[in-house]
């Protein structure tokens, strides 16, 4: 097996993961706060993992440039989802 047939399986494997089960995920998080509501400590969390996560195919990326354009738009997403949590944390606080 070739580094070019294993990072391909590997973009798959991450490729399917993200959509079947971190966008719905993200999504979700993100409806709760287009509702002006806080995250939990466990919203926080897979947050943080699923940036992490992302920043760890840098590597592929890096081989793979075709990818790139969807990477770039996920964590463009990952950083509105925190700019609004944020914004939402702060406009909580201030009320209260």
């Amino acid at each position: 097996m070739t580094i070019e047939d294993n990072d391909t399986g590997i973009i798959c494997v991450v490729l399917q993961h993200i959509g079947r089960q971190c966008l719905p995920r993200v999504i979700e998080i993100k409806e709760k706060l287009d509702q002006g509501e806080t995250l939990n400590e466990f919203e926080i969390e897979y947050l943080s993992e699923a940036l992490h996560d992302t920043r760890c195919l840098l590597p592929y990326l890096e081989r793979h440039s075709e990818y790139m354009p969807l990477a770039i738009k996920v964590i463009h997403y990952y950083k509105l989802i925190t700019d609004e949590a944020l914004a939402n944390e702060k406009y909580n606080h201030s009320t209260h």
